[in-house]
């Protein structure tokens, strides 16, 4: 009887540790169920970023099951964001709104980064491009960009334009402009869209290169114009925009885009995971309509291997151009 008890013992001594050994497993099979998502949106809200990174949140709240809180960190066009996920725990609890500007911009401009955007991160999805527009303060007296670059030429004083930000996809295109009309133009770094916008509206700065969903009620009240598109081709929201090229600035072709990552080390299961979980969020009708409609975005919807790839053909593209225009951020 005795040695009944015993092996009864040892037998539930057993199932005791097998429990606890597989305790580990069963918590990342079963994300995510441990505490809520952090989103972290590397600028200040109401920008592009931001809205993306909110409307994400909310499908993925949905699918997951689980709060998804959008986190915003801004500075250093978006360094200090991806800094903060770059270190964070590889549990499937940060993800991170990454942009042209954190993880292909930066790389170049700015010395000493405080992350490797290749190195650092597991790619999720490139979830889409966005176009930049041309936006002068109304009172300026310009119509077109002939109109402006003329200006330039001949007023030194307005020779200063704005950006969301050192490092960004529209401080990239005031470089990339200033280069191709050959004529010295003086950054003025922002801490997101909303304030470089409120400062050109008001006439601090004559002029910024942003999205344009972000511009259209500062033009619909009258205080800012739109002059052109960055993009090829015309897009749908403003048919009537002429693009850079057709505006007499030949080769004048950029845009910007909107991504999602991991900190590095996060288990490939989470990563394809949330890879479906926005794929399937992309193609809701209500997702289409506010990121076509209210963003003008080309939306992408990739596999982490395609984003990955397309990174490493965008690093080397800017980095000729910030050597070319001499943009530095330290």
């Amino acid at each position: 009887m005795a040695s009944l008890h015993r092996t009864a013992a040892l037998l539930a001594a057993a199932f005791t540790l097998a429990a606890l050994s597989a305790a580990p497993a069963r918590a990342q099979t079963e994300w995510p169920t441990a505490k809520p998502i952090s989103y972290v949106v590397p600028f200040t809200a109401g920008g592009s970023t931001d809205i993306v990174g909110r409307i994400l949140a909310n499908k993925l709240q949905e699918s997951l099951h689980q709060s998804v809180v959008v986190d915003n960190r801004p500075g250093q066009a978006g360094g200090i964001g991806a800094a903060y996920v770059a270190k964070a725990a590889p549990d499937g609890y940060t993800l991170f709104g990454g942009t042209i500007s954190t993880h292909a911009i930066n790389p170049s401009l700015y010395k000493k980064l405080p992350y490797d955007a290749m190195k650092d991160f597991e790619p999720v999805t490139l979830v889409g491009r966005l176009p930049n527009v041309l936006i002068v303060n109304s009172q300026l007296g310009v119509n077109s960009v002939a109109e402006l670059i003329a200006l330039l030429k001949k007023d030194e004083s307005k020779r200063t334009f704005a950006s969301s930000g050192a490092g960004t996809s529209t401080h990239l295109a005031g470089e990339m402009f200033a280069d191709m009309i050959g004529v010295k133009l003086t950054h003025v770094p922002y801490k997101g869209t909303p304030p470089a916008m409120t400062d050109v509206a008001s006439g601090l700065v004559p002029f910024m290169f942003d999205q344009v969903t972000a511009a259209l009620p500062l033009v619909k009240s009258g205080k800012l114009k739109l002059l052109a598109v960055t993009t090829g081709k015309r897009i749908a929201l403003v048919p009537e925009l002429p693009t850079m090229i057709e505006s007499g600035v030949a080769g004048f072709e950029m845009s910007s885009w909107q991504a999602v990552y991991a900190p590095k080390g996060t288990p490939k299961p989470i990563v394809d995971r949330l890879n479906a979980e926005i794929a399937k969020a992309l193609r809701q009708p209500d997702v289409q309509a506010k990121l076509s409609g209210q963003l003008a975005m080309e939306i992408v919807g990739s596999s982490p291997e395609e984003l990955r790839a397309h990174m490493a053909r965008e690093i080397p593209r800017w980095a000729e151009l910030v050597k070319k225009s001499g943009a530095t951020a330290d």
